[in-house]
């Protein structure tokens, strides 16, 4: 049964860890993660972006294969289906669909139309199995289309939409998606502190956790950063692995086109990624029992 992310949340804001958020992008992906959050004991969210659900058949066929899959796994960890980037209506039709976490991203729109929207979202989940996660500050990097140099979130901005109840808070602080160019100055530590100091215990969102030195990681938690997103980095290695199934001439084997064979080192190596991201975040053996 999918949880909202609101208690694991706040179970990593206390604990000083924080809970992945790993974007899936199909099956083989969804079973990975799962596998290696189960084999952790780690709490997880499974990640969606708008341009993943429309290529899943729409977020109803993900919502039903993730509880399905639930079932047949016999997954005994707390596990949050959440809609990444989300536009409004993104995140009314996510929730339609059955999902237990959504993020609303109203970063791009102007000020006020984004707390207008984001207070709809809060009073429409509030008593609620539904966690809500809300963005001051563009994050830098491309998304599902839209590209972004990246700002630093105004700290005002983050106090007034944190205080109107959502559940966690992303917000920009030189954090990019995609990959990390070599010229990157780093997290904006000071930044992240004055977020802190004005939010409080509101669990803080790291976009864009791919590539991050892993004592920022570290510093980052420690300032009260609870979520941290994965997913260019699952895909670059699910990718190396498969290309070097090719290179070594697998697919020349007897059934070696079988798209299982094919896929399955991709598979595993996305296993093997989220459980060292699960024991750098610190949430291994962090979930005991479900939400």
């Amino acid at each position: 049964m999918l949880v909202s992310a609101k208690g694991m949340l706040d179970k990593a804001v206390a604990g000083k860890y924080a809970v992945g958020q790993f974007n899936i992008n199909n099956l083989e992906w969804t079973k990975a993660v799962l596998t290696a959050s189960n084999e952790m004991n780690s709490p997880v969210i499974l990640g969606v972006s708008s341009g993943a659900g429309k290529y899943m058949c729409g977020f109803k066929t993900v919502a039903n294969m993730v509880n399905a899959m639930l079932d047949t796994m016999n997954i005994s960890v707390p596990v949050a289906l959440h809609l990444d980037h989300g536009t409004y209506d993104a995140a009314l039709d996510a929730i339609d669909a059955g999902f237990s976490s959504i993020m609303f991203d109203g970063s791009s729109l102007p000020f006020e139309e984004n707390l207008e929207k984001t207070k709809y979202l809060v009073n429409l989940t509030a008593g609620k199995s539904l966690s809500l996660e809300a963005e001051v500050g563009g994050i830098g990097g491309e998304e599902d289309g839209h590209t972004s140099m990246g700002e630093v979130a105004d700290v005002n901005e983050c106090k007034t939409i944190a205080d109107l109840g959502v559940s966690c808070l992303a917000a920009g602080i030189g954090n990019i998606h995609g990959v990390y160019p070599d010229n990157w100055p780093g997290l904006r530590f000071d930044v992240l502190e004055e977020i802190k100091k004005a939010v409080g215990d509101m669990p803080l969102v790291l976009h864009g956790g791919t590539g991050i030195p892993e004592d920022q990681i570290k510093k980052a938690i420690s300032l009260g950063v609870a979520k941290i997103n994965v997913n260019t980095e699952c895909q670059i290695v699910f990718t190396d692995a498969v290309r070097k199934y090719f290179e070594e001439g697998l697919d020349n084997r007897p059934k070696g086109f079988d798209p299982r064979k094919v896929l399955a080192p991709g598979y595993d190596a996305i296993v093997e990624k989220v459980k060292e991201k699960i024991v750098e975040f610190g949430s291994d053996n962090k979930a005991c029992y479900k939400e």
